[in-house]
């Protein structure tokens, strides 16, 4: 059987600097700083006080307050991506075949904050410790999938990816596949987070992962600067809809791009560090390339995963011009981590969309925040500091890399 053609026709964002499609790209586009002070508990006694929180957003908009109740935050943020993304696709849910309609989502972590509660509920009881009983499935990574399934009534392939940072890419990719082979029609695929909490932060201060730039966060998440100390921890969701060819066409939907590739790879050297050769990068962006039968001179635009981070940066850049040669300096690549930070197992999710709004209107946003270069980088390489630029993009990739050493990236055509 011939692989079915499959395409991007709805997308939903609810990100540290917009809270909705448009916002968040004009927010990329206009270079703003997703990162403040976290006002969501009181940071004083952490390394890093700061974070990309989302703004102004209230739960009580979207869910009333007995269901609120029931959601950890990540999955009330897949909720309300998804909502945006399946308007923006004009699906007829009422009508289509919900038996070949299925959720693939990506998460990191789940429900970070509802476990460190419970726990620290659990803790300070000194006798009769009880436990709230939506506990378990609040807290749960696969949850956001069913929950969304049990909304809307889709009864398709349903589970979650959970791939550290790469979550959101795999299960972009599995839902690729699926729709290839025939198993759904139609797949709701994205990935959601909501790490910034006492245990958020202090974890991943332990690890020395993250910026301490208290004194001035906005610039605080400077991919490929020289004096970059670490990334910025974001949250929120990214929704796509994605659709066999055939079946958008059919129904007359309005396409943004084809989701035409997909690769895997593993580092298989370190917990936390990246290969220091970039090895599972170099390898990622060849198979997503091979998987979509593209020439690497085909390609316009990459967003890299670019967190920030001392290592990560230098490796992925060597990477890519080692996979794509003097082609890597005719590229724009970026990283909307700058501006959005790093939204962990969502991160593949915003940053996909990133790349396809890249796509229909011509224009790559920048990567915010550099003032040094970096002596170990490429210099030849276009980062698109500074501010957005516009070209046509026919071909983008998008980058992910998890802890585990864990690597995805996808590619996006323009539809032809």
């Amino acid at each position: 059987m011939k692989p079915r053609r499959v395409v991007v026709t709805g997308l939903g964002a609810l990100t540290p600097i917009g809270n909705t499609l448009s916002a968040y790209w004009e927010g990329l586009l206009s270079g703003t700083s997703g990162a403040a002070p976290i006002t969501y508990f009181d940071p004083s006694l952490f390394k890093t006080q700061f974070a990309c929180e989302l703004k102004n957003f209230d739960p009580l908009d979207h869910f009333d307050r007995k269901e609120a109740r029931k959601y950890d935050r990540f999955a009330q943020y897949a909720l309300v991506s998804v909502a945006e993304a399946l308007e923006d696709a004009q699906l007829p849910i009422e009508t289509v075949d919900k038996d070949r309609v299925g959720v693939i989502w990506g998460a990191g972590i789940g429900g970070l904050e509802t476990f460190q509660n419970e726990v620290l509920n659990f803790a300070a009881s000194d006798e009769n410790p009880r436990f709230n009983p939506f506990f378990i499935p609040k807290m749960i990574a696969d949850i956001a999938p069913g929950l969304i399934s049990i909304k809307y009534g889709f009864r398709g392939p349903n589970f979650a990816t959970v791939s550290a940072c790469a979550s959101a890419s795999n299960a972009m990719i599995d839902a690729l596949n699926y729709i290839r082979l025939g198993y759904a029609d139609v797949i709701i695929t994205g990935g959601s987070e909501a790490a910034v909490t006492k245990a958020g932060i202090g974890g991943f201060n332990a690890m020395h992962a993250l910026s301490k730039r208290n004194d001035d966060p906005k610039t605080a998440s400077r991919p490929f600067d020289k004096d970059r100390d670490g990334f910025v921890l974001g949250e929120g969701a990214g929704a796509l809809i994605l659709e066999s060819y055939d079946h958008a066409m059919a129904r007359g939907a309005t396409i943004y791009a084809e989701l035409a590739g997909g690769g895997l790879s593993a580092d298989a050297h370190h917990m936390t560090a990246p290969h220091p050769e970039g090895l599972g990068a170099t390898k990622v962006m060849e198979n997503c390339l091979r998987d979509a039968a593209v020439d690497p001179t085909e390609v316009d635009a990459i967003n890299m995963h670019g967190t920030s981070t001392p290592l990560g940066d230098i490796a992925e850049s060597n990477a890519i011009v080692k996979v794509f040669k003097e082609h890597a300096y005719t590229m724009n690549i970026n990283s909307t981590k700058s501006m959005t930070g790093h939204l962990l197992g969502a991160a593949g999710a915003v940053e996909a969309i990133a790349s396809i709004m890249a796509i229909k209107h011509g224009i790559v946003p920048p990567t915010i925040n550099h003032h040094t270069p970096d002596e170990g980088i490429d210099q030849k390489i276009n980062f698109t500091f500074g501010k957005a630029q516009k070209r046509t993009v026919n071909v983008a990739l998008s980058n992910t890399f998890g802890f585990g050493g864990h690597n995805a990236c996808v590619l996006f055509k323009k539809i032809s």
